[in-house]
């Protein structure tokens, strides 16, 4: 597929069609070089209403089905995936502009994560007791009904089935809205859930911004939003829609702290730093930002320098989102440089012959950052991390635990005994132990503390099951001859 090649234009998708209904559209571009790729109607809450109601039409027949009827669906997406993994991951990488390689990971994920999906029927068993002679109580999952999804640019295809898959393998009905960057891999998605059998209206596209999210939030049949962008909008999505009566779980943007001690091991230490630094260019909420350097470790950030000479923008380094994403990242160095922090590894003005008009940052290390410095506090969102330096372990965890996010935290250490202190007092949702990226893979759940998520229960893994249902209790007395108390 070229960069260069105008793709389909983007439309919503209702009630198992695709429609326009002639709203104001905007352009699509390709962050690799700049190019226009497709165009994308701006939707209103009309749009979102006529969604809704596709969604709660279907939902009877959906729910009335078997959970072991639905999986049979998502079998047969999960194969989809895997046959159009060379175009969804060009689809990742032209809207996008991570790597080929990110790409295809993180369609590997989407499927991994439908096979999640896929084995709820096994995970999911009803609880039954006799709690009394001649009386059985019983519990059931039943799904909410119509529920929502917002997702982000930086994750197109991976983040859509954090939710997808589980709340509508569990008997829901759906409607999404992608981020108005990067809505294509979303489109293809509903292409192959309708041919991998999804009856019409279970899942739904809006595509727009700000007013769509409004729409939402407020809209009186929706019973559950989930949210994954920055802290700003996570905390209005998340007082908007819970004012309104919803569930609500929104994650937002994170500050992830990697503590490396004298001890640890140089090589991996400095390629897993620059790895989670660097990786999606540095655009993904579990990305090392910070590395708190404890006591002697100037060996292994001299590694961490040589380990950037290895990236190469335009090839093994994606591109920033956009424009305004690059300006903002440079400003951020700029910033630091002129507060007095040494930049180790410069990635300002960065171009990519041939892709001149694209949006590239070239990977940054900037060292002897302090506390009260932006870069030590805010999320950047791209490939730059700073380091702070530290005496001991306990300032270390004082500085990690001085974050208003609490997305992942990591400890680079070849004591048990450390690493567990670490694990210990460390404030995020997320730890590794020798691990840059430590997320968890399923059944286990993401999510992050502080002002990185924003509700009870994380968007995936068993947690997410608690989200996207409802236990009915069901009391039931059959013998007569049972003796009479006060459950009769």
């Amino acid at each position: 597929m070229n960069v260069s090649e105008t793709l389909s234009e983007v439309k919503n998708f209702i009630d198992g069609k695709f429609e326009r209904n002639g709203q104001n559209a905007m352009d699509v571009l390709s962050p690799i070089d700049g190019s226009k790729i497709s165009t994308l109607p701006l939707s209103s809450g009309l749009d979102v209403d006529s969604a809704v109601q596709a969604a709660k039409k279907a939902f009877p027949a959906w729910a009335a089905m078997t959970l072991k009827e639905r999986v049979q669906i998502f079998f047969r997406y999960r194969a989809l995936l895997e046959k159009h993994m060379e175009e969804l991951t060009n689809l990742v990488h032209i809207e996008n502009g991570k790597t080929y390689g990110e790409a295809k990971a993180e369609v590997e994920k989407s499927m991994e994560l439908c096979e999640f999906a896929v084995s709820m029927p096994q995970i999911i068993v009803n609880e039954v007791q006799e709690v009394s002679k001649g009386v059985e109580c019983r519990i059931e999952r039943k799904p909410l009904g119509v529920v929502a999804s917002i997702t982000p640019f930086n994750f197109p295809n991976m983040v859509p089935h954090w939710t997808m898959p589980n709340a509508l393998v569990l008997g829901n009905t759906m409607v999404m809205k992608p981020s108005e960057i990067v809505p294509l891999s979303t489109v293809r998605m509903a292409e192959l859930l309708k041919e991998a059998g999804l009856p019409d209206g279970v899942f739904n596209i809006v595509n727009g911004g700000k007013d769509v999210v409004e729409a939402i939030c407020d809209h009186k049949d929706i019973e559950a939003v989930s949210f994954v962008g920055s802290t700003k909008v996570a905390k209005i999505v998340y007082q908007r829609a819970t004012s309104n009566l919803k569930r609500c779980v929104a994650l937002g943007g994170a500050k992830n702290h990697l503590l490396v001690l004298p001890d640890a091991n140089p090589e991996m230490t400095a390629s897993n730093v620059v790895a989670s630094m660097s990786g999606c260019a540095g655009q993904r909420c579990m990305a090392a930002s910070v590395m708190v350097g404890v006591d002697k470790v100037q060996h292994i950030i001299d590694r961490m320098v040589d380990e950037t000479k290895k990236l190469v923008p335009g090839d093994n380094l994606g591109s920033v989102i956009s424009a305004e994403a690059k300006k903002r990242i440079e400003g951020y160095i700029a910033e630091a440089e002129a507060n007095g922090a040494k930049i180790l590894v410069d990635g300002r003005n960065t171009t990519v012959p041939g892709k001149e008009g694209g949006f590239y940052v070239g990977p940054t290390i900037i060292d002897y950052v302090t506390t009260d410095m932006s870069v030590a506090r805010e999320e950047i969102f791209g490939p730059v991390i700073s380091i702070i330096r530290a005496k001991d372990l306990d300032e270390a965890i004082a500085i990690e635990n001085g974050s208003d996010y609490g997305n992942a935290a990591a400890v680079f250490t070849q004591s048990g005994g450390l690493a567990k202190e670490v694990i210990d007092r460390a404030s995020a949702g997320m730890i590794g132990v020798n691990i840059g990226v430590p997320v968890p893979r399923e059944p286990f759940s993401f999510g992050g503390w502080n002002e990185s998520k924003f509700g009870v229960g994380d968007i995936t893994g068993r947690s997410s099951i608690e989200f996207w249902t409802q236990n009915k209790k069901t009391t039931i007395k059959w013998n007569p001859e049972a003796r009479t108390n006060w459950m009769s």
